[in-house]
């Protein structure tokens, strides 16, 4: 007995591997058989609409293969050459794809940054004199597979004025909340036998998420005239865990004071003795309204203030670092007392 004429073209037109397809048709006839020794045609044809349904959905649950697409803007600005990147990624399925990118240059990492909604990212670099073979590499997600797209024959013109370029690697970092990840930073000098004296960069980053931190060591960069080699900087991403205190631990509460006693409680018997003899003397209740303000007032602000706080209370919880994937430019700035030269690039953060 045969299927119907639109689940067997469902079931033929599905991108399934040999295995998925035998174990299909192995349930398929057995459901044909005993649904014709049971219960006739109208099981049989159930059981046909039931895996008609299911099929596309195991289909779906496959990785889509993806297609990444590079493209450049190069161009000249005041001597630097920069390339202005546009980045692409889509899976078979026409559906944008998530997750990060990472632009490198003949193998080399240089950038890297997160695909936002579109499936699409915008890259600038800064690039030394000389021919540069780049690609970008997708790194896949949870339903997309990894792609790389190359781009080659990036030439960029020689410049006589003294400059340099700044690299990280790795381009991407991945981290759980409460990790912290090393990256190096490379500052590569361009056309440095024109500087007559030393050239220092400052190193910063910009864009991390919150409840983050990153630190330089060294801060600073020196650039030698003649030189040609790149100088590095090691950087330190911090992110925060949940449930941390913002000390290890609060200090020890102390203990009470046998002065404070000693003045405390005579006075208390003072304001009840003023209270009681007030009722035949009138100074003496203008005398115990006014010390009794007073008292009120130095419980109140003994009891507000922040040391008392932070004994009683402790410090507060930490929030957590937010997960998500965010783009950090890092930043390499020099002056020479009247102009400053800035190179940044991205880097691509993701946070579990």
């Amino acid at each position: 007995m045969g299927w119907p004429a639109a689940t067997r073209a469902g079931y033929n037109g599905l991108k399934l591997t040999h295995s998925r397809r035998t174990a299909i048709s192995w349930f398929l006839e057995q459901v044909r058989v005993r649904g014709f020794n049971c219960r006739g045609v109208r099981l049989e044809r159930f059981a046909a609409l039931g895996m008609a349904l299911a099929m596309p959905a195991l289909a779906a649950t496959g990785s889509q293969a993806t297609q990444t697409r590079l493209s450049a803007d190069t161009r000249d600005q005041n001597g630097r050459y920069q390339a202005a990147l546009s980045i692409t990624v889509a899976g078979e399925d026409g559906l944008p794809a998530s997750g990060t990118v990472t632009i490198e240059d003949e193998g080399k990492p240089l950038a890297g940054a997160a695909l936002n909604a579109d499936g699409t990212a915008q890259i600038t670099i800064g690039l030394v004199p000389g021919s540069h073979a780049l690609r970008a590499v997708y790194s896949g997600d949870a339903s997309h597979l990894a792609s790389i797209s190359d781009l080659t024959g990036a030439s960029p013109q020689a410049s006589s004025a003294p400059d340099f370029t700044i690299s990280v690697s790795p381009a991407s970092m991945t981290l759980t909340a409460g990790q912290t990840g090393n990256v190096t930073a490379s500052v590569t000098p361009v056309n440095a036998s024109a500087l007559t004296a030393p050239m220092f960069v400052t190193m910063s980053c910009s864009g991390m998420p919150d409840q983050s931190s990153c630190t330089f060591t060294p801060e600073n960069v020196e650039i030698l005239p003649n030189a040609t080699a790149p100088v590095t900087s090691s950087m330190v991403i911090s992110t925060q865990a949940t449930g941390t205190r913002g000390l290890a631990a609060p200090p020890a509460r102390p203990e009470s004071n046998p002065v404070a006693w000693a003045v405390l409680l005579p006075g208390a018997f003072s304001l009840a003795g003023l209270a009681f003899a007030a009722r035949r003397r009138r100074w003496l209740s203008r005398l115990s309204l006014v010390a009794l303000v007073g008292f009120v007032t130095m419980l109140g602000s003994t009891a507000c203030s922040p040391r008392y706080n932070y004994f009683n209370h402790g410090p507060p919880y930490n929030l957590p670092t937010p997960p998500g994937s965010y783009t950090v430019q890092i930043a390499a700035q020099s002056s020479n007392g009247v102009t400053a030269t800035t190179h940044t690039t991205p880097f691509a953060l993701t946070v579990k």
